[in-house]
């Protein structure tokens, strides 16, 4: 599956880089060039996805239908 998310990376003060993600809350990261910079962030954001898979499935009933939808 192709997801596309947008990077804002901006010069940090104590030097490299910081970006964060608008789409997903909560997804920053770091780095000493903007490569490591959205590597970082790349991480962050897999990590959250897949947290909040795992919640919802924990939040549901166990009658419910789990189906992948495609987009792109």
């Amino acid at each position: 599956m192709h997801n596309e998310f947008t990077a804002i990376i901006e010069p940090a003060e104590e030097g490299g880089y910081i970006a964060y993600c608008p789409e997903i809350l909560g997804a920053n990261g770091q780095g000493e060039t903007i490569e490591e910079c959205c590597q970082n962030l790349q991480s962050a954001i897999i990590l959250i996805l897949e947290d909040r898979r795992l919640d919802a499935r924990e939040k549901t009933s166990k009658q419910a239908i789990y189906q992948k939808v495609l987009i792109g």
